[in-house]
């Protein structure tokens, strides 16, 4: 049997199989599942159908709205496959249930003996073979069935049943388990949509075939087509697999415009339009109010029903079929889709009437743009005087709203020049908002325009194709339209130099670097506005750092980061950050970047995100806090994929598998390898790729092949060329030294430690140097002098930072330096200290090093294999005992006349000597 791929569901899926196993093993059990329509209930349903183990009795039933009134309609359907077993329940249940099924009704003293006539018949299935009770829909189901399933679904864990229930609207089963189901990320909703256009699947459909495979196409194209697609189905599987059905050849290939909403003889749009057109007229106005306005809360609303003279009690039937949802923060529709379909079902007129309608009620000083927005929806035609008022209350909104505001001034402007301007406007604010796809399309509408609105709409594709395209590409069309820019609009030249350079430094190809900061020289002033001085500061700093002169960079740097911090804005505040990195502030850098983030958020600059996270997460890689990072970078990674940033996700994805590699999770490090995704034309050597391979250089490390890692490192640029990402090397140069050792290629190690040396020096920042202190001392002959006084200086300027963890490999290393020279006793000293933040940083594949380098210097330190009182100090040994008879590290602090902090430091001692990692393993350890 075929078992397709429900992308996007594996948390459903595992609870499933959980409940399923259960009842297996004779603990059964129930579930709700809750979504909306097309959500992709049925299919999970299905999928437990098709993977209960063999054996199990499949029970079935759908509610009907056409049944909802004949009681016990669903019971009969659900039970009709096994009403032959009926008879060898006990005679009172066997009547009530016999009576119930044909229509003879259930008196209301017989309602108990009918209910436990369900349980018993399914009770008694279970002892021959697990049984899997599924019914769909059930908040259609008649009431009668609904209450004797429920009271079964409630009991079910006494026997081997696993009842599965799913509905649509809210549906109250007190003592029944619920499992929201939740639209697909937008991830898996490209990737669903894929497997419908390969015609792989129905990927986690409501039914329906898929579509079959497409001809050829360009992958940029599919790119763009599955990430508009995606975000127009509003991750709803069954919207999805309405959309693929419908696309064209043409428009597959990119050749015709992409549909904009479901296609007519769409499953979804079918269902939901029945139920709306079972509604009344005074639930269909209300509804098309709500539709009218995205920012229209429930106070809103009301208002606008009493100023219509409609009761707001109306809305109560969209809201039980599930149409709408009225919340504090607003008024909801589940899905895009039924938003789309209560606008534009209703007429022409009433539409008209609906947006002057809500243009009157709403404040013009207050709420300025959005009235504009709805008089340019209600107009008949060009309005010259309502576009201007559209275009000057955009400044005041959102940007998404702003967006749409331009696009409807664009529409009510006759001259061409001017609606293109306002469409590129348009196309900048929608990028700002997140929506690239919208921006694209709106880019495309301004052309041909003028040629100051050309300029600006190719410097905003530049961007947009550097993030989520051919990042090689956009460098070399930014390079040029800042040529072309250079004599006539400064202004926008500088930008297109500024995104050139984010471009070469993404792809990796740095030398192309000095062309952007001799173009930047040329167009420089002494009266330069900060706006531009920091651009401008920027690149030379970076010119001056990818050249290998430091000490240069410095003063430019520095100077991004004083006008960075003053302006105060997303971009600004980023570059500040990346400078910061550069001059190894990385405190300053963290401040910096989580500044950024904050101002993009409050202004709803999204776009700004991903870069900002980007910045963030390197700071805290530097500052030893990798936890931190990880949680940063799964953060960007949503953010990037959110706002169509597929490159930058490439990033935080790659990140998070270096932060894996370096905790020696190989499997979860692989794992974020293989899900990075990036755009055709990104470079040979893009950042993505640099950061994989310094992860599975890491990993080769751990494994015990140093010349694979010597090999990666090395490939991630080349210094002859300095074609490649100099910057990734120089973050993994430690890594290469190390490898290199352990190799016998010093040749290699010393010309890496070069580079990094001179930008150590440059900082002065006591982690790099005493990561360069630990190279040095790793070069040195083994035993000497010059060793020991590398490794020493390393564990001072240690001590200085707070890259906690980079301070226990020092340890590591230095202990496995003296255990080699002979110096056990000096050895196990700094390698206990290594195996304590190995263990607090949850490193196992590092603390096993750790442990074993104790054994080979004479101390036994197998968690569970040692004594205690042969490990810990009187002192510690007296505090594990507290622990272990329930003090708090605060009770024993105040019990031992110690601080807090004391005995913290002594747990941490305790649990790396015995090499245990919680208060049980310690309960067991002493006993």
């Amino acid at each position: 049997m075929h078992i397709p791929v429900l992308r996007g569901r594996a948390r459903e899926q595992q609870t499933i199989a959980e409940l399923q196993a259960g009842a297996v093993g004779g603990v059964g059990g129930a579930l709700l599942l809750h979504g909306d329509l097309g959500g992709g209930k049925t299919a999970l349903l299905r999928h437990a159908a098709a993977t209960a183990p063999d054996g199990t009795v499949h029970l079935w039933a759908t509610g009907l709205e056409e049944e909802s009134d004949l009681p016990y309609a669903g019971l009969q359907s659900l039970l009709q496959p096994v009403c032959g077993r009926i008879a060898e329940l006990p005679s009172h249940q066997a009547r009530a249930l016999t009576r119930a099924l044909s229509g003879e009704g259930c008196a209301p003293d017989d309602r108990l003996a009918l209910s436990m006539a369900v349980l018993t018949l399914l009770g008694t299935l279970g002892r021959e073979h697990p049984v899997l009770v599924c019914v769909d829909d059930a908040d259609a189901l008649d009431r009668p069935s609904l209450d004797a399933i429920a009271f079964t679904a409630r009991r079910a864990r006494a026997h081997r049943v696993t009842l599965l229930l799913t509905s649509t609207g809210d549906l109250p089963l007190n003592g029944v388990p619920q499992l929201p189901l939740r639209p697909l990320d937008p991830q898996s909703g490209r990737a669903l949509l894929a497997d419908l256009l390969r015609g792989s699947g129905d990927g986690g459909i409501d039914g329906g075939s898929p579509w079959g495979a497409p001809g050829p196409r360009a992958a940029d194209t599919v790119d763009e087509v599955l990430a508009a697609m995606a975000a127009l189905g509003g991750g709803n599987p069954r919207a999805l697999t309405d959309l693929a059905a419908s696309l064209s050849d043409s428009q597959l290939a990119g050749e015709a415009p992409l549909p904009t909403r479901l296609p007519a003889d769409s499953a979804l749009l079918r269902t939901y339009r029945a139920r709306l057109d079972r509604l009344a007229p005074d639930t269909r106005w209300l509804l098309l109010l709500a539709a009218a306005d995205e920012e229209t809360d429930a106070a809103g609303l009301m208002r606008a029903a009493h100023s219509s003279g409609v009761d707001i009690a109306a809305l109560a039937p969209a809201e039980r079929g599930g149409l709408v949802r009225v919340s504090r923060g607003g008024i909801v529709f589940p899905q895009p889709i039924a938003r789309a379909l209560a606008y534009e079902e209703a007429p022409l007129a009433q539409r008209r009437a609906a947006h002057l309608h809500l243009a009157q009620i709403l404040d013009g000083d207050t709420e300025r743009l959005r009235r504009a927005v709805h008089l340019a929806a209600a107009a008949h035609g060009p309005d010259a005087e309502l576009a201007e008022e559209l275009e000057e209350a955009a400044t005041g909104g959102g940007y998404s709203r702003a967006s749409a505001a331009l696009e409807h001034a664009a529409q009510l402007t006759t001259e061409p020049g001017g609606a293109a301007s306002r469409l590129v406007t348009a196309a900048r604010y929608a990028w700002q908002s997140g929506s690239a796809g919208r921006a694209r399309s709106l880019l495309r509408r301004a052309r041909p325009a003028a040629r100051g609105v050309s300029a600006e709409s190719e410097v905003l594709s530049g961007e947009i194709e550097l993030r989520a395209g051919a990042t090689a590409n956009a460098a070399e069309s930014l390079l040029t339209i800042a040529d072309r820019l250079a004599g006539s609009e400064r202004e926008l030249a500088v930008l297109a130099l500024m995104r050139a350079g984010e471009a070469v430094c993404f792809s990796g190809d740095y030398p192309r670097f000095a062309e952007v900061a001799s173009r930047a020289a040329a167009l420089r002033r002494p009266d330069d506005a900060p706006e531009l001085e920091v651009v401008f500061e920027h690149i030379a700093g970076f010119a001056y750092t990818f050249g290998g002169r430091h000490h240069r960079a410095i003063g430019p740097l520095r100077r991004v980061v004083e006008l960075g911090a003053a302006l105060d804005t997303a971009s600004p505040l980023t570059c500040a950050s990346a400078a910061a990195l550069l001059l190894a502030d990385d405190v300053g850098a963290h401040r910096l970047a989580a500044r950024a983030v904050e101002v993009a958020r409050e202004s709803g600059d999204v776009s700004a995100l991903p870069l900002a996270l980007e910045m963030t997460a390197y700071a805290e890689y530097w500052l030893g806090r990798y936890d931190a990072a990880a949680a940063t970078s799964l953060h960007g990674l949503r953010a990037a994929r959110a706002c169509g940033q597929g490159n930058y996700a490439g990033d935080h994805q790659a990140m998070l598998a270096v932060l894996a590699a370096v905790r020696g999770d190989r499997e979860q490090a692989l794992r974020h390898i293989r899900d990075i995704e990036v755009a055709p034309g990104t470079g040979q050597v893009n950042r993505p790729k640099a950061l994989s391979q310094w992860a599975l250089a890491v990993l080769d490390l751990i494994a015990g092949r140093p010349a694979d890692t010597v090999t990666r490192i090395s490939g991630i640029a080349c210094p002859v060329t300095g074609r490649g990402h100099i910057v990734v090397q120089a973050m993994a140069t430690p890594w290469l030294v190390e490898a290199a050792v352990r190799a016998d290629d010093r040749e290699q190690a010393v010309a890496a430690l070069a580079g990094f040396d001179l930008w150590a020096a440059s900082t002065g920042d006591p982690v790099r140097r005493a990561l360069s202190a630990r190279c040095h001392a790793l070069l040195a002959p083994r035993g000497s002098a010059a060793a020991e006084e590398h490794f020493q200086q390393a564990l001072a300027l240690h001590l200085a930072g707070e890259a906690d963890f980079e301070q226990a490999r020092t340890e590591l290393l230095y202990g496995q330096e003296l255990r080699r020279a002979r110096r056990p006793r000096d050895a196990r000293e700094h390698l206990h200290r290594a195996l304590e933040t190995f263990t607090q940083h949850d490193a196992p594949a590092w603390a096993d090093q750790a442990r074993a380098e104790l054994r080979a210097a004479g101390e036994a330190v197998d968690a569970l294999a040692v004594r205690a009182a042969d490990v810990l100090t009187a002192q510690q040994l007296q505090i594990a005992r507290l622990v272990c008879d329930g003090a708090t590290n605060r009770e024993v602090a105040a019990q031992l006349f110690l601080s807090p902090r004391t005995v913290d430091h002594h747990m941490r001692n305790i649990f790396a000597r015995l090499g245990i990692r919680s208060r049980i393993e310690l309960a067991k350890a002493l006993t």
